[in-house]
């Protein structure tokens, strides 16, 4: 892998991304909330496509710990994205972000629309833009994978979850339920995802004051910009009703549902998720 480069962020803290691929920078947040970026990977083969710029967000990967913890609120992280921006060297920049990085896009774009292209959010979180997920829209994605074996206790473990009575067990054990296949693959992936992660960062993330719905769903309504939302089918954390929520709140974006994958399509069907964003990204 190429060596990361650095970059400072307006605090001083140190950050760094990673550069793959070829064409228009596509500028990727993660999601996790505060996981290494690395598990983007070259997003099943967007590289193809375009050049990958994956930010490693502060306290993950490659980049320093801040000196005030209180920086990992989301709306503390805009500014990072923006400085990095500015050290590429870009006017205007097209921007992905997945999971809960998708809470972090949706908030650049509120407050720096003007210097986003294109944007496409990939099975997003909701938070930013205050989008609720009814506990059926969950159970009914689960419900597609009754066939497993593994389906009945991942199930009445989602049933608990989303009764407001999950604990770290029921949390674990809904986990194959974010991966179109819970195969060896899948397995390795979220373990690798529990370690990068960073878990003081996340609490952070979300906290009291992070988030504005109402000042980012006025910001969307006016954004004339392309966007693209991807759903997974089968995805429990933003069902497909959510997400066709979320992309009602432009003027006009795409919406793509891919068949049989989970949280991270690109895994589930590599070819068809790089079709999607690769298209509507010309």
């Amino acid at each position: 892998m190429p060596t990361p480069q650095t970059f400072s962020a307006p605090d001083g803290t140190t950050l760094a991304f990673h550069v793959s691929g070829t064409g228009a920078p596509l500028l990727c947040l993660p999601g996790g909330p505060l996981q290494d970026s690395a598990y983007l990977g070259d997003l099943g083969g967007l590289t193809a496509h375009r050049q990958l710029i994956r930010l490693d967000l502060r306290g993950t990967g490659a980049s320093a710990v801040p000196d005030d913890s209180s920086s990992y609120r989301c709306d503390r992280l805009v500014e990072d994205v923006e400085a990095l921006r500015a050290h590429l060297g870009l006017d205007t920049v097209d921007v992905l972000g997945h999971s809960a990085g998708a809470n972090l896009a949706a908030l650049y774009v509120t407050r720096h629309s003007e210097r986003v292209g294109r944007l496409v959010l990939v099975t997003p979180g909701a938070a930013a833009a205050g989008l609720d997920t009814a506990p059926e829209e969950r159970l009914a994605a689960a419900r597609l994978r009754r066939d497993e074996p593994w389906f009945g206790p991942a199930y009445a473990a989602l049933e608990e979850v989303t009764a407001g009575r999950g604990n770290g067990e029921s949390f674990q054990a809904v986990t194959p339920f974010f991966h179109g296949t819970w195969d060896e693959a899948a397995r390795e992936r979220h373990a690798a995802g529990e370690r990068q992660r960073n878990r003081e960062g996340a609490g952070v993330f979300a906290s009291e004051g992070a988030f504005d719905p109402e000042a980012t769903r006025a910001v969307f309504a006016e954004f004339a910009r392309p966007v693209l939302v991807v759903a997974g089918e089968g995805d429990v954390n933003t069902p497909v009703p959510t997400a066709a929520a979320y992309a009602g709140l432009f003027p006009e974006a795409a919406f793509v549902v891919l068949d049989g994958a989970g949280h991270f399509p690109w895994h589930d069907d590599a070819e068809r998720f790089t079709g999607a964003v690769g298209d509507f990204l010309r």
